[in-house]
């Protein structure tokens, strides 16, 4: 670990509270102007670290820069050793893991970013990924390490573990639009996009990639046109270690529904925060839209449905619009 990380771990640590750059140097091993250096590397970096003659180095607890040491902060003893990589900016936090995962990346390994240029989300579209007001973040799964139900469940595990983590942060109680939207107020802040690969010589899944879109405060420019009467968001103001704590928030409930086989749990969490169940619905499927009724969500996490036509049918994937 460079001396810069292990500085930011220390005032992770202490955050809020003054070290002297004596303290630090003998808690580091390193020499004092090692110490100065990595104190300048991070605040060209923007963390907001206070220096006070005779009392050192202190991290303002108002910061809300994403960072490893930041989240791990967070992070419950279960979850302590996921392999976590933090950048600013990435084309695609679910693109750059999908690297990984060919070269060999064990599961549980995840990236954090605070912006991406080339987000996407289902069916290729475009998602809208500003830098420093958002959180995006890849989880890489390997099927063989769990039981192959909770697979095809993997969306919905994602979702409620997004809900419960928004809800500990924020104490606003957000809900799910089938498949793999979170809302507040009426208003998408989250989406959730699972992608797999499959092994040609034994047809089973290799690998898969979980991610994951949070808007966590308003963007500093505002949202595309397309999106200004769609979009929202999780908090209204800055809150110190806000997105650290709703990474680390969310990677602590998902990891317990993917590796603690609770399914049925999720599943009716899944069906109690959902906003389409009793709900006139415009079912897409390809290129053939048509109007139904959301009657439940199965075991399987499909969306049952009736159309105008009466057939009764359990969709895995599609688009729904709610009809008003």
């Amino acid at each position: 670990m460079t001396t810069r990380a292990q500085l930011l771990a220390l005032l992770e640590t202490h955050q809020g509270e003054f070290l002297s750059g004596e303290e630090i140097a003998r808690r580091l091993s390193v020499s004092r102007a090692a110490v100065w250096k990595a104190v300048k590397a991070l605040r060209q970096e923007g963390y907001p670290i206070g220096a006070v003659t005779n009392r050192g180095y202190c991290l303002s607890q108002g910061s809300d820069i994403l960072s490893p040491q930041g989240i791990r902060k967070f992070l419950s003893p279960a979850c302590q050793r996921l392999e976590l990589t933090v950048l600013p900016t990435v084309s695609s936090t679910n693109a750059w893991l999908r690297e990984q995962a060919a070269q060999g990346a064990p599961e549980g390994s995840a990236v954090i970013a605070g912006g991406q240029t080339a987000g996407r989300g289902r069916f290729g579209r475009s998602f809208f990924s500003p830098e420093e007001t958002g959180v995006y973040l890849s989880v890489l799964l390997r099927p063989s390490c769990a039981p192959l139900p909770q697979v095809t469940r993997l969306t919905a595990l994602a979702a409620v573990a997004l809900c419960q983590a928004i809800e500990a942060v924020s104490g606003r109680s957000p809900g799910i639009k089938w498949v793999n939207d979170i809302f507040l107020d009426g208003k998408k802040v989250c989406g959730i996009l699972s992608e797999a690969s499959f092994s040609m010589e034994t047809g089973t899944v290799d690998h898969a990639v979980l991610g994951v879109g949070m808007n966590v405060y308003p963007p500093a420019q505002g949202f595309p046109p397309e999106l200004e009467q769609t979009a929202g968001w999780i908090l209204d103001t800055p809150l110190p270690d806000g997105k650290n704590r709703l990474a680390g928030e969310f990677l602590n409930r998902f990891w317990a529904l993917w590796t603690e086989a609770l399914p049925a749990d999720a599943i009716r969490e899944y069906r109690r925060r959902n906003l389409v169940i009793g709900k006139s619905l415009t079912v897409t499927l390809g290129n053939e839209a048509r109007a139904a009724y959301a009657l439940d969500i199965d075991e399987e996490c499909r969306l049952v449905v009736r159309f105008e036509d009466g057939s009764i049918q359990a969709l895995s994937y599609g688009e729904v619009q709610i009809r008003l």
